[in-house]
């Protein structure tokens, strides 16, 4: 199954390991006009990898960094690690496809 989304966030680990939690809504509910709402304002967002730099030590305090909340409805969020974000080089706005399928399992 492939399903197009829309990268709405991108945050930093709250606990400042090396990645980031990339929150995608589907880009039929963005086309609709249906954004979900901010699903924490505690969480510092980076649009790119230059923001995400220039913050790190505001991160790394803490300054207006909080628990990390759940997501709003309707979106999905993955963790990438730095490599992978770095390959990608998403943007908030970036159209994405996700691929699911489910693995086959043989035997045991």
């Amino acid at each position: 199954m492939r399903k197009e989304f829309v990268v709405m966030r991108i945050d930093a680990a709250p606990d400042g390991a090396p990645y980031v939690l990339v929150t995608l809504s589907l880009a039929k509910d963005m086309a609709e006009g249906n954004q979900p709402a901010n699903p924490s304002p505690n969480v510092m967002g980076f649009s790119n990898m230059d923001d995400m730099m220039k913050n790190l030590n505001k991160m790394i305090s803490g300054g207006g960094m909080g628990m990390m909340g759940g997501a709003a409805p309707g979106t999905t969020s993955i963790k990438l690690d730095m490599h992978e974000y770095k390959q990608l080089n998403l943007s908030v706005g970036d159209k994405v496809n996700l691929d699911i399928s489910k693995s086959e399992t043989l035997g045991v």
